[in-house]
């Protein structure tokens, strides 16, 4: 997921080099939408982590 974040955020560059506002706009947008969507999913998992504990291994 942070790789699309890291996609979007290489379209936005490119685009705003090359003078298109408007998608540059809209590529870092979605770039901030996908990086906070991931690190929240990172949060719930490492909190679901913590506390499902290790089960022992025999």
């Amino acid at each position: 997921m942070l790789g699309w974040a890291v996609t979007f955020l290489i379209i936005a560059l490119v685009a705003a080099i090359f003078g298109f506002g408007g998608i540059a706009g809209a590529a870092v947008d979605i770039a901030k939408l996908i990086f906070f969507v991931a690190i929240v999913l990172f949060a719930i998992s490492a909190v679901i982590g913590l506390l499902r504990g290790r089960s022992p291994t025999i």
